[in-house]
Order: C-alpha cells, then structure tokens, then sequence
C-alpha cells in the first residue's frame, strides 16, 4: 500500500518516523506501542486518521483558498483582528461535510476498535487528540495548540469531535503561535488520534518528565498527579501532588523517591453521565485532598518508564532526548497507562555552560507566594485578568495575573513581563509556555488574583528556590553572566555550602568537586518545623496550639516520628541527589536550646540557658538520655538516604565535639541505629571548630575520618569572644594571627595522620586572602557558598598558579 495515501493507519503501523503522515503525537503513540509493549509500558490501543485525510476534506470541499483569502494580511497583534479571522476559518471547516470515503473508514476503524475491547456491538469511550504534522520541533512545542476531546462515545460524536479536531488547526492560539515562528499555516497538516480512553476519571492522571523543568537537572525524573482526567494538570487547573525520583540509584534498584510534596487538589474532571457534556469538574473530599494521590509503588513504576522512554527515543534520535510525558491510572483495573508522550522543548535546547545567575538586591513587602517557575526576575505593572474574552486589554511588559491559563491565552502571554496564576503547578500550561518564552512565573498562589490589584507596581521572583515570590513595588535585581568553560579547574577541590534543597539541582551546574557542607537545620526549620521530641512524646504535649498545628502539618502520618524522618531524608536526598556520586557532606543537626525551643512543641522540651552558644549544642545532645531518641530519627532519616534512595554519597559530620571521648559516644550512638562507621563506606568527620580540636588533632584522627574546619565558632572560641555581640563584633576576625596558627596546625596534623581536612566556615567566601592562605597550607578542599563560588575559584587558582612558579 502507498501510505502517504492511506485515510487510516492503526498505532501498530506507525513510528516515530511518521510525523509527516500522522504528526507528532500519533508518531510517538504508535512508536511506543510498537515498541515499548513489548517491555512492560501500558498504551491503550487506536489509530491516526492521517494527514492526508486533512488535506483531501479541505481540497474536496474546495475550502482552502478561501482560508488562505481569510488570513491573508492577519494581524496577529491585534486581538481583534485575530479573533475575527480565526473564528471565520474555524466556521468554514466545521460547515463542511465529511466525504462518505473519508466518513465510512473512520467508522469502520473506530468498530474494530471497539470489537477489540468489548467483543461485541458495544460502542466505547474514546480520547479524540489532535496531532500536528509540525509538533515539538527542536525549538518550538506546539503541545496544547489544538484541541482534545475526552470520552467521545457512538459514531455520531466521533465525527463531530474529528470535525472540531480539524478545525483546531486555526484556534486564534495556534494562528498567533505559527505566525509568531515564522511557520506557514498550509504547510503544516492535522492528523487526529483516536485512543481508547483509561478510566481515570475513577482514579488518576498527571504528567511526568525525564529531566527537571526548572533547571534543566537530567538525572530526576519529576512526576505531577491529580485525581481524575488529565486535562485539570494539563490546563493548570489545580495543585497536583509532585514527585522526585533518581535516575542513577533507580536503575541499581533502590527505591530512589526523593522527594514528595502533596498538592491542594481542589477539583477533578470526571466523566459527565447527564449527557449534556463530555466531561464535568466536581468537588475533591478534603481527606483525599490531604493524601497523596499515588503510592510508592506506582510513582516507581511511572518513573522506570520515563527511563525506558527517554532510553529509547534517545537511542532511536542518536542523541539526548527528555520526554514530556502524560501518564494515566485506570480506576476499573488499577493499572498504569501511558497516553501521550513528546520530547521535552525547553531545558534540553539550553546551552549549560552558561550560567545566568539573577539576583534580588532588596526585599520588598510579599504580597503572594507559589511555586516558582525558572529562575529569573520580572517586574512591572500587575494587569489582573480573569477572563480569557478580555486579553485584549493586556499591554506590552505587564505582568499577567490570573486564575490559570490555557492555549486561548498565549497571544498576550509572549508580551508580558512575567505571570502570576491563582492555580496550577509546574507542569500546567502557564508553567510550560513561561518556561518556553524565558519569562518568570510564579503558578499556585491561591490567592493573587484578590490581593493584587490592577495596576499594582510589582516584582516577580522566582530567583529564590522552589517558592516562587510576588513583591510589592519595582525592586532593584541584577543579572550575572558566567561561562562555565572559562573557569579553570584547581588542585584544591572547591565544594559548595548549602542548606536549601530547593537550590541544590541549580547549584550542581556550578563548577564544584561536591558539597562540603549541607545543613541540616534549615531543613528542620522549613520543611519540619516540629521539636522533634514532640513528635516521639505528641500524646503528651501540654501546648494546645503546638498539638494542632502538628496534628495539621503530619495529618497523614499515623507514627509523627516518621514525618521527621521522611521530611528529613527528602531534604538531605534532594542535595545528595543533584551532587552524586560527588561527596556531600552533611552535618548533624546543630541548634542551639533556644533554637531548638522555637520549633514548634520545642519549648516543652528545652532548657533555659543563660549562654546557649556554648551551652547544650552539638555532640552533646546525641548521647545525652534527654535527647538521644530524637537523634535516632536523625540517624534514621540518614540510612534512608544511603540504604533505600541508594545515595552513599553521603557523608556524616559531627558538630561541637568538646572530647574525644563524646566522639566516641556519639559513634557508639550512630551504630546503634544502623550508622556503623567504615560500613557500606559510610565515612564521619569531625567539624573542627573548637581550640580543643586542634589541640588534640592527634586524638581526633584515631575517631574520625576526617576534619572540616569551622571557622566561625573557632575565632569565637579562640579570641573568646561572642561573635552575636555587636559590642565586640570589631574584633571577632577570621584572618587574626591566632586563628590562622590554629588552622595551619590542623592541616598539617590531619596531612600527617592521613586524614582529609577542609574548611566549610565563612572565611574563604568572604576574604580573598584567606582563600589563598588556606591554598598555602595545603588544604584538600574549600567549601563555599554559592555566590562565592566563581571569584573565589578564580582566586585559587591564582594562587596555585604562583605557588607552582607559573
């Protein structure tokens, strides 16, 4: 047969080579059910009515000069205009009558299809998808330009849906978009899918992608999930659930789920049984909003899919291909589906050897907050519209406020400054079109659209981790520019401070040889926020406030102690993840009592001290009869990390070692729940930060596997002063003789006992000569924060250079 004659061609005729004849969605569909079936991925059976199929409806109906007459000279800038001449071509194809020999396949086709699952005359629901002979071009996604249908059933309707399938190729949306990239309108076809549908109106749906949206970070496959039909995510419609997994440990088999954060999932699209429509949005019972829509178990399995997915479209294309990716639970039989999948458009065209850091320089008043989509900084005058019908009332560098968006919106949107949506997460529409136009978004705030008023001056941030910010007022941000390829690499491992997971992915493209120190109490404090002794005693707590503010934060966990260890284990996995196998070291909790008392319930359990800097800090606690349960949730998070996500990465350090007969205990402590030094190469340092350290550099080195000097408390404690104390904050310097005598003593006493030793304090980020001082010494590595990272690498390597007679 000629098949670029063919009206209709099944999935099992088709391949990624095809997109000409079916275009790109029905392409991939027929590629991944020829292909991936056979290894386990779920693709509901249908066929593509093709392409040719198009072009013979519009020729025999003698339509097309009469569309080419109707959109000549379109001013896609002018709103009106478009409107106009979009609806006028989109009537000239929905009056035209299918031909009896493009009529009489397609229903043939959809028969057989329906004989296939039901055995007999049962008509069955189908998904109507339009697919364009030009989608997902390497730098262009058009995804979402034209339409879909859902639970299209009986014959008469299947028609009527291909009828407004074919017309979808001229949505004012699609008409701006091509002309926007300079595509021609008569040399791109449409091809529609027909997909049995899978019931997940009865369960659920979402989107996944083999590589990280906001970043570009390829090893994390990221998963969406909401209740009920796709089309909600798809659209933005609601806040899904969201999902980390590994890629690397994944496939050595372990259980890398890195991270899960439950979504507000107001609404869900179900089937519409009245008949009136297809489909209908009803209400979600608050207790299945508060849970997590997909069990461990199905995100894994949703994830070795994305794997096998992106493995196979990048063997088949010859080079690196991330898939974007919708995904659906069938909630008659339970099982997992796959019903569409794309190359991903934006991250992978980025060039990563540029590094655009973008900087907020003062903070303004927040007037909401989301999730944050990309990086940078937008600001501008807020133009709050809630109805699609009135963009044409948007002006050029506005920021875009609203409830949520869909392709009928995309006109305006390449003309604003940035966007802010009411709902939504960061796989919606709003989410995926910003990412494409380089423009900030912030998606999720529930609230932007009544708080922010029209003609407010605001600030858009997103350059701030995963929390995406809307600022009162137009605040002062630069932009800093960096080629990575540019900066040479030095003898002395440069490593990164780092507390915020949310930062780790973007933070892992920076030049680096791993983090040399990752704290744990900001994870504590934002993402836990619960003393952790009022988790083991919550039955007890006295403090009606506390007992309901964590009954709300750990409403799914019926053992709260495991809240503590999951929270702190997706906090710690997230960083260990975006640097392995680099070394990431993280060090044991380190509050104070009065830092401690200040989580909620902490107050129940914490001491008054009258000097808590040099009170009951660090080591002292993990051994202490007082404490030593909460530390064994700390030690139980860290073997989640290392045992069940699979990162042994990780490295433990040790705060505020006095003795080192408490270095002992504290080990002694670790093994006790499932931390054995020297197992599984588990490694455990010492953070150097007291003079008793360095006089006993000897002693430690028989303990610990190695030193990372702190050097805030050592030049507190060795020029014993406050360093909090702004009446003596003059003298408290780093580069004191003193404190540098103690720093070169145990470089040279680690060097001797054959220990590693580095420096995670202030110092070197913050003075240049310091940094090449601790070069001078010999140190192995220099850990930094992140904004110090390039200068100070510069320095260093300046300073080798010298040290080396170059």
């Amino acid at each position: 047969m000629d098949r670029n004659k063919e009206f209709i061609l099944w999935f099992d005729q088709i391949s990624i080579n095809d997109v000409p004849l079916v275009g790109g969605k029905n392409a991939s569909l027929g590629e991944m059910y020829r292909e991936l079936s056979g290894v386990g991925i779920n693709v509901p059976n249908g066929f593509a009515i093709t392409a040719h199929s198009y072009r013979y409806v519009l020729e025999k109906a003698g339509v097309m000069e009469k569309i080419k007459k109707t959109l000549k000279d379109i001013d896609t800038k002018d709103m009106e205009d478009l409107k106009e001449k979009g609806h006028a071509v989109r009537n000239i194809i929905l009056n035209i009558e299918f031909p009896e020999e493009i009529k009489k396949p397609i229903i043939e086709a959809y028969r057989n299809l329906c004989g296939a699952y039901f055995n007999d005359k049962r008509d069955i629901d189908v998904a109507v998808r339009s697919s364009a002979t030009a989608e997902d071009l390497a730098d262009a996604s058009f995804a979402g330009q034209q339409e879909t249908y859902l639970n299209v059933k009986g014959e008469a309707q299947l028609l009527q849906a291909c009828k407004r399938c074919l017309a979808s190729l001229f949505t004012n949306r699609a008409i701006s978009y091509r002309e926007e990239k300079g595509f021609d309108h008569f040399s791109a076809a449409l091809s529609i899918g027909i997909q049995k549908m899978v019931r997940s109106d009865l369960a659920s749906s979402g989107v996944m992608f083999s590589i990280d949206t906001e970043t570009g970070f390829r090893n994390v496959v990221f998963i969406t999930a909401g209740y009920g039909l796709g089309e909600n995510i798809v659209q933005g419609a609601i806040n899904p659930d969201e999902y980390y997994v590994f890629k690397p440990t994944l496939k050595q088999g372990y259980n890398s789920i890195i991270s899960k954060n439950p979504g507000s999932k107001e609404i869900k699209m179900v089937y519409d049984q009245s008949g009136s429509k297809h489909t209908k949005n009803v209400k979600v019972e608050l207790k299945d909003r508060k849970r997590f829509v997909l069990d461990e178990e199905k995100i894994i399995k949703l994830a070795k899919w994305a794997c096998i997915i992106e493995d196979h479209y990048s063997w088949k294309k010859g080079r690196y291909m991330p898939m974007d990716i919708e995904w659906a639970e069938d909630g008659k039989t339970g099982e997992l589906f796959i019903v569409q999948a794309r190359p991903e458009t934006v991250q992978s065209q980025k060039n990563k050897a540029i590094l655009e850091e973008y900087i907020l320089k003062e903070k303004g008043n927040v007037l909401s907050k989301g999730k944050s989509v990309g990086q940078k900084i937008g600001k501008g005058k807020a133009n709050v519209i809630k109805d699609v019908h009135n963009i044409d009332k948007f002006n050029e560098n506005e920021i875009l406020v609203t409830e949520m968006t869909d392709p009928d919106w995309e006109p305006i949107m390449k003309k604003a400054a940035a966007i802010v949506t009411n709902r939504g997460g960061r796989t919606c529409h709003a989410a995926i079109i910003s990412r494409e136009l380089g423009i900030p978004c912030v998606v999720g705030t529930e609230d932007a659209t009544d708080v922010i008023k029209k003609g407010n001056e605001i600030t858009v941030s997103c350059a701030e981790g995963e929390e995406g910010f809307v600022y009162k007022g137009l605040l002062d941000f630069e932009v800093k520019k960096y080629n990575l390829e540019s900066i040479p690499k030095t003898k002395t491992k440069i490593m990164i401070n780092i507390g915020n997971p949310e930062e780790a992915f973007e933070l892992s493209f920076l030049p680096n040889s791993g983090v040399g120190l990752a704290r744990e109490e900001f994870i504590i404090n934002s993402y836990i926020k619960i003393h952790p002794k009022a988790l083991l005693d919550f039955e007890n707590i006295k403090d009606k406030k506390a007992k309901k503010k964590i009954e709300k934060l750990t409403y799914s966990y019926e053992d709260k102690t495991l809240f503590f260890i999951d929270k702190l284990a997706q906090g710690i996995g997230m960083i260990a993840a975006a640097f392995y196998p680099k070394d990431v070291i993280v060090r044991l909790s380190d509050f104070k009592s009065n830092e401690y008392a200040n989580l909620i319930g902490g107050k129940e359990f914490e001491p008054e001290e009258d000097n808590p800097m040099i009170g009951w800090r660090g080591a002292s606690r993990y051994y202490n009869e007082k404490y030593k349960e909460a530390f064994a949730l700390e030690c139980r998070a860290l073997k989640k990390v290392r045992e069940e996500f699979g990162l042994n990465n990780v490295k433990v350090m040790v705060p505020f070692c006095r003795t080192t007969k408490e270095g002992k205990k504290v080990l002694r402590e670790m093994e006790k729940n499932g931390l054995r030094q020297g197992e599984k190469g588990l490694e455990v340092y010492v953070m150097c930060e007291i003079p008793s350290n360095v006089l006993l550099g000897e002693e430690f080195s028989e303990i610990f596997d190695g030193f990372s000097i702190g050097t805030n408390d050592l030049t507190q404690l060795t020029l014993g002063l406050d360093r909090d104390s702004e009446l003596v904050s003059d003298i408290f310097d780093e580069r004191n003789d003193a404190v540098k005598n103690m720093v070169r003593k145990i470089i040279n006493t680690a060097h001797r006992n054959n220990r590693k030793v580095g420096i995670c304090g202030d110092a070197p980020s913050t003075f240049k000569e310091f940094a090449q001082f601790l070069v001078e010494c010999g140190i192995d590595s220099i850990s930094l924060s992140p904004d110090a990272v390039i200068r100070t690498t510069l320095s260093i390597a300046e300073e080798e250079k010298k040290l080396s007679g170059g």
